[in-house]
C-alpha cells in the first residue's frame, strides 16, 4: 500500500508530464503551421528536389546544375556535351534525400503537379512535409536523449535537459529548415546511447562487443546522412579504440563498416566527376580555401579558379576563434552547454560517466576541426555545416550535473528546501528567452497573414511554381514539349518549386555562353534567366559586383529600371540595353517581366513571350 508521500510525488511526477508533451504538442503545431514560412536554405530545397527525383525512380539525379559540376563531369567525359538533364548529384550525403524520397513517394508527391499550391497562397505544401519529417526526427531525439541522460545520471537532470531542448530556438529552425540537421541529431544520441550502454557491460563485466558495434551502426549513419559528420566518427573513433578491450577492436570494425558504406558514393562520384569527393569536396572554399562557395561553384572551368592555400594555418585559427568566440549561440544558446568544459575538471565518481565526457569531448574538438576546414558562418544561425548543435544535450546535461553539485553544497540552498531546484528554473528560463521573447512577434505576424501564410521576402514559391513554368513555354508551334532549362541566381528554389532544370548563373558571360551553346546542341536550350534577390541582396554592391563581373548588369537592371520609370507608359533606363558586354545577351533575352517589383525579374529568350512583358 502505497504512503500519501508517494502517492503525491507520482502525481506530481504525472503532471509535469501530461504538461510537458502539452507544450511539445502546442510548440509542433505552432511551428507547422502558423509560425511556418517554407524553406529557406539552398541545401535543403536541393535535397527535397533530389528526393523527388528519387521518388520518381530517376536515382540520385538533381535540377540544380552547378556550372562547376558540370565542367567536372565534362571533363571525365573527356569534353563531350553532358545532358542538363538527369544530371547526377555528387554534392550531397545520400541518407538524407533517400528517407525523404520514400516520404514524398507515400504522400504522392512524385507525380508531376502534385500538390499544388492554391490561389493566394505563399507556402508550398511539400515545404510542410519536408519539414515535418525534420520535426519528427527532433521529437524522436529528444526521447532518446532522455533515456541516455536519465541512464548517465538521473530522471531529473534528464527531465531538465530534453526540457532545454524543447525550448531551444535554434532547434526548432533547423526542424523548420529541412537540412539534415535533426537526422543527424537522432543518430548521434543513439549512436551514443548504445555507445554508454556498451561501456556499461564493460564496467559489469558483461560482453559489450555487440552493443559496441550497434552505436557504431548510428555513427556509420551520420555519415551518410552529412558528410561533415565523418569527422565526429573519427573522434568515436579514437575514443572507443582506447575505451573497450581487447584496444582498436571496435575501432577498427567501426571503420570497417564505415568504408563499406561509403564506398559506393565514393566509387559513383569517382566516376561521375573523376574523385571520391564529388563537387562536395569544394565546400571546402568556404572554409581554408580563402574564398565563398558560391564562388568556386559558378565556375564554368575550375582553372580560372584554383583554391588558394595560401596562409594555411592564419585561416585555420580565424575559422577556430569565429566557433570559440560564438560557442553559445552555436549551442543553441543554452546556458548549461558551454559549463561541460567546467565539468571536465570535476571528479566524478562514477567511471562510465568520467570516461564518457571525454568520448564527447574527443568527438567535439574533431567535428570543430572539421568545421574550421570547411567554414561556418556566425550570421546564418542554420548554417549547413553547423554541428555544434548536435553536442548541445549532452554538454548540457553535464553543466547540469556540475551545477547541482556545486548548488547543493551551498548552506543557503541547505536552510531554504525551495531553492533546492532554483537553478533549474534559472537556466531553463534565461536558455528558452531567444524562444520566448520571439514566438509573440512572430505570433502576430502569423496572425495577420494567416490565411495564405508568411512567405521568406527572398524566396517566393508561388510565383515560380505558378508563373515559371508558363515563362518557359516554348512560343514556337509544335516544340512545346522539349524540355528546356532556366538560368537563374536562385537555382536551388527553382529547382525544386517550379520542378525544373535551372542552370547557377556562372561567374562569367564566357561560362554563360558556352553552358548556352552546350545546352542547345543537345535540344534543351535556355528559356531564360531569371534574377531575385539572391544576387543583389547577398552583399555589398562591390561585392555583388565581384562575384558576377561581366554579368553585373543582371542583378542591377531590375532596380534601375523600375527606379527611373517616372509613370505608366514612361521610359525607364535600362542598363542591361546600354552595357556593350552583354549586347548579345540583352539581344537573346529581351523580353524582360517583372514578377515580384524588382525583386523578381524574368529575362525571356527567343522562344518563350511572357505575357505583358515590360519590353
Amino acid at each position: 500500500m502505497s504512503s500519501p508521500t508517494t502517492s503525491h510525488f507520482e502525481t506530481a511526477v504525472m503532471i509535469r508530464r501530461i504538461l510537458f508533451f502539452l507544450v511539445l504538442i502546442a510548440l509542433t503545431l505552432a511551428h507547422l503551421f502558423p509560425l511556418f514560412r517554407g524553406l529557406d536554405t539552398p541545401q535543403a530545397m536541393e535535397q527535397a528536389s533530389i528526393a523527388r527525383e528519387v521518388a520518381r525512380g530517376e536515382g540520385f539525379v538533381t535540377k540544380m546544375i552547378r556550372p562547376l559540376a558540370y565542367y567536372e563531369a565534362q571533363k571525365v567525359n573527356n569534353g563531350g556535351r553532358v545532358p542538363f538533364t538527369l544530371f547526377r548529384d555528387t554534392y550531397h550525403a545520400p541518407l538524407n534525400p533517400l528517407i525523404l524520397g520514400a516520404v514524398l513517394k507515400l504522400v504522392g508527391a512524385d507525380k508531376p503537379g502534385a500538390w499544388p499550391m492554391t490561389n493566394n497562397e505563399f507556402i508550398f505544401p511539400l515545404d510542410r512535409i519536408v519539414a515535418l519529417v525534420s520535426t519528427l526526427f527532433f521529437l524522436m531525439s529528444i526521447g532518446v536523449t532522455y533515456l541516455l541522460v536519465g541512464r548517465i545520471f538521473d530522471p531529473k537532470i534528464a527531465g531538465v535537459t530534453v526540457l532545454l531542448m524543447l525550448l531551444c530556438d535554434l532547434m526548432w529552425q533547423f526542424s523548420q529548415s529541412g537540412l539534415p540537421q535533426m537526422l543527424l541529431l537522432l543518430l548521434f544520441s543513439c549512436g551514443m546511447y548504445f555507445t554508454y550502454r556498451a561501456m556499461e557491460a564493460a564496467e559489469e563485466g558483461r560482453v559489450s562487443f555487440g552493443m559496441a558495434l550497434l552505436g557504431a551502426v548510428f555513427f556509420v549513419l551520420m555519415a551518410l546522412a552529412h558528410w561533415l559528420a565523418i569527422w565526429i566518427f573519427l573522434g568515436y573513433a579514437i575514443f572507443v579504440a582506447v575505451a573497450f578491450k581487447p584496444r582498436g577492436a571496435v575501432a577498427l570494425a567501426a571503420l570497417g563498416m564505415l568504408a563499406i558504406a561509403v564506398a559506393f558514393p565514393f566509387i559513383r562520384s569517382s566516376g561521375i566527376t573523376g574523385q571520391p569527393f564529388g563537387t562536395g569536396f569544394y565546400v571546402f572554399y568556404n572554409g581554408l580555401a580563402g574564398g565563398a562557395e558560391s564562388v568556386v561553384m559558378r565556375n564554368h572551368d575550375l582553372q580560372s579558379e584554383p583554391l588558394s592555400l595560401d596562409g594555411l594555418i592564419v585561416k585555420l585559427l580565424g575559422t577556430t576563434l569565429v566557433q570559440a568566440s560564438d560557442l553559445l549561440p552555436f549551442l543553441g544558446g543554452i546556458l548549461a552547454a558551454p559549463i561541460f568544459f567546467l565539468a571536465l575538471l570535476h571528479p566524478f565518481k562514477r567511471k562510465t560517466i568520467a570516461t564518457f565526457r571525454w568520448g564527447i569531448l574527443l568527438m567535439w574538438a574533431f567535428a570543430a576541426l572539421g568545421m574550421a576546414i570547411f567554414g561556418i558562418d556566425r550570421e546564418h544561425s542554420t548554417h549547413p555545416n553547423q554541428i555544434h548543435i548536435l553536442f548541445a544535450p549532452l554538454m548540457a546535461a553535464y553543466g547540469l550535473a556540475f551545477i547541482s553539485i556545486l548548488w547543493s553544497r551551498l548552506d543557503v540552498v541547505a536552510n531554504v528546501p525551495f531553492l533546492r531546484h532554483a537553478h533549474f528554473i534559472a537556466i531553463v528560463v534565461l536558455s528558452a528567452a531567444p524562444m520566448l521573447l520571439s514566438i509573440p512577434k512572430k505570433g502576430l505576424i502569423a496572425m495577420q497573414f494567416s490565411k495564405n501564410g508568411v512567405p521568406w521576402p527572398h524566396y517566393r514559391a508561388d510565383v515560380l511554381s505558378k508563373e515559371l513554368p508558363n515563362l518557359m513555354k516554348s512560343r514556337r508551334g509544335g516544340s512545346s514539349e522539349a524540355p528546356k532549362v532556366a538560368v537563374s541566381d536562385q537555382p536551388w528554389a527553382v529547382a525544386w518549386y517550379a520542378d525544373t532544370v535551372c542552370l547557377w548563373l556562372p561567374k562569367t558571360k564566357k561560362g554563360f555562353e558556352k553552358l548556352e551553346s552546350d545546352a542547345e546542341a543537345l535540344g534543351t536550350p535556355f528559356a531564360g534567366i531569371l534574377m531575385t534577390p539572391s544576387s543583389i541582396e547577398s552583399a555589398t554592391p562591390g561585392v555583388v559586383r565581384g562575384q558576377y563581373n561581366d554579368l553585373t548588369s543582371l542583378v542591377f537592371n531590375g532596380y534601375v529600371n523600375l527606379t527611373t520609370a517616372a509613370g505608366p507608359g514612361s521610359r525607364s533606363v535600362n542598363i542591361l540595353d546600354a552595357d556593350s558586354k552583354l549586347q548579345g545577351i540583352s539581344n537573346r533575352y529581351g523580353a524582360m517581366k517583372f514578377l515580384v517589383g524588382a525583386d523578381f525579374v524574368w529575362y525571356g529568350s527567343r522562344n518563350t513571350l511572357p505575357e505583358d512583358s515590360s519590353r
